[in-house]
């Protein structure tokens, strides 16, 4: 009974198809590349900050953009905090990632900023005040007009049997 078995070992990948022989013929190898593959001039490897993989071929007041909680003018006052020039992403050094990161940590971003959001929607919907209430019917609650738009919130439109314009 042939039994695929993978081995990973250092330096390369071992696969075996037959556990009881162990001739070279049902052995493969592939070796691990040394440096990171780069694919039409891009780099595979990418910068996660704050828990996100921000684009390396963007200049880093765009790239820090796509972190939830930071927005133009943050990006832009992280960058003056730390005095670095807006350059490419991938252009900088891992030392310039690590303050960088330490730098957006301090910003409540993603999951924190998500769960205090939804924390202070939950609080509206349970004192029932008038923002709540417009969340739990599902219609803008700041000021928008609502007969022509907000289709968004309000969903696809239904058609009333019986009501024709005359």
């Amino acid at each position: 009974m042939a039994q695929a078995l993978a081995t990973p070992v250092l330096p390369s990948l071992s696969l075996i198809s037959n556990p009881i022989s162990n001739s070279s013929k049902f052995s493969l190898s592939f070796p691990l590349p040394s440096a990171f593959p780069k694919i039409g001039g891009l780099s595979i490897k990418c910068a996660r900050v704050g828990g996100v993989e921000i684009p390396n071929n963007k200049r880093v007041e765009y790239s820090l953009q796509y972190i939830h909680g930071i927005g133009r003018t943050s990006a832009r006052q992280i960058l003056n905090d730390l005095s670095f020039e807006n350059k490419l992403t991938k252009d900088f050094s891992e030392e310039e990632l690590t303050i960088l990161r330490e730098e957006v940590s301090k910003y409540m971003i993603e999951g924190d900023l998500r769960r205090f959001n939804a924390l202070a929607i939950r609080r509206l919907k349970e004192i029932q005040c008038y923002r709540g209430v417009r969340h739990i019917q599902g219609l803008p609650c700041r000021g928008q007009r609502t007969k022509n738009n907000c289709r968004t919130l309000k969903g696809k439109r239904v058609a009333i049997p019986g009501k024709k314009k005359k």
